[in-house]
């Protein structure tokens, strides 16, 4: 590796808006998310489907899933 062109890899904060906090190693200082494994809703078991006039319904009679 050349000197002098590469940016300092140093030990960050990884901060998120739930309040969770991961230490890692970053070119950045310090880094805020709005959005984690800890509150995602997909990893978190709290996905909602959201039906937009009815689709998923339509969808279900029609292929017989409910």
């Amino acid at each position: 590796m050349k000197p002098g062109i590469h940016p300092d890899y140093q030990q960050t904060k990884i901060r998120c808006a739930c309040g969770a906090v991961y230490e890692t190693g970053s070119t950045k200082k310090d880094i805020f998310v709005e959005i984690c494994s800890k509150c995602h809703p997909f990893y978190t078991g709290k996905q909602k489907l959201v039906d937009t006039s009815g689709r998923v319904d339509k969808f279900n009679k029609k292929f017989g899933l409910k």
